[in-house]
């Protein structure tokens, strides 16, 4: 078995979209899910709306050889990979230089799913690098403000929507991947909506690819996908 491989803080994070093949287990899907939950580590099902793909799992841990064998049991069980993202949880520059240490560690070590929200987005974004709109020609203060402001937006939907923010650059095509969870699916949009109108994204944001799906048991996902 390969030695972990750990980030010094924080945990990695994969989002793995996937479409059903002919033949596949629902039982071997279940399986590796279950497999890949310990003490450290998370997985979470949810199925997909629209074609991009059938389902995903997001896991969360400590280990990359982990989250690397759920990827390789999922295709043993006959799930292709369509679509992937890479990240880590991370503390942002901003918020350590005005967040209690205390509000610090949710962040580096969220538990997940949170109750109640079903309702699923993940999209990744990176700040803009045009010649009237580039962010990494801001100085601290400038940026921090605009984040403080963007910050304030997102507490409006505190209760109704939850807020991942995972980093990854240098190690995705992105510089993070943001995955919401929500009560209701039009909170999902609300949310989205109304933080583009903040000047750190109305000026400054480029957003990739959105999914969107249902959180749910394995079981409960794997039935509304048609694999059982």
């Amino acid at each position: 078995m390969s030695d972990r491989l750990t980030p010094s803080e924080g945990l990695g994070v994969l989002h793995l979209f996937c479409k059903l093949q002919p033949g596949a287990d629902a039982e071997a899907f279940a399986a590796v899910v279950k497999e890949a939950r310990d003490d450290e580590h998370q997985a979470v099902c949810f199925s997909v709306l629209g074609h991009k793909a059938d389902l995903g799992v997001l896991a969360l841990g400590p280990d990359w050889v982990r989250l690397r064998r759920l990827q390789s049991g999922l295709q043993a069980a006959g799930l292709a990979v369509v679509d992937s993202y890479v990240s880590l949880t991370e503390v942002s520059e901003y918020a350590r230089a005005s967040v209690d240490k205390q509000r610090l560690g949710p962040r580096l070590y969220p538990k997940l799913p949170p109750d109640g929200k079903r309702a699923f987005c993940f999209y990744p974004m990176s700040k803009r690098r045009e010649e009237q709109a580039n962010w990494y020609t801001l100085d601290f203060d400038a940026r921090r403000e605009l984040m403080v402001e963007h910050g304030a937006s997102g507490r409006r939907f505190s209760g109704r929507v939850l807020q991942l923010v995972t980093g990854s650059a240098g190690l995705d095509d992105y510089e993070w991947g943001v995955t919401l969870f929500a009560v209701h699916p039009d909170d999902l949009k609300d949310c989205v909506y109304t933080m583009r109108y903040d000047r750190a994204s109305a000026l400054y944001a480029e957003f990739g690819p959105f999914y969107a799906g249902i959180v749910g048991e394995i079981d409960e996902v794997a039935a509304q996908v048609g694999l059982v």
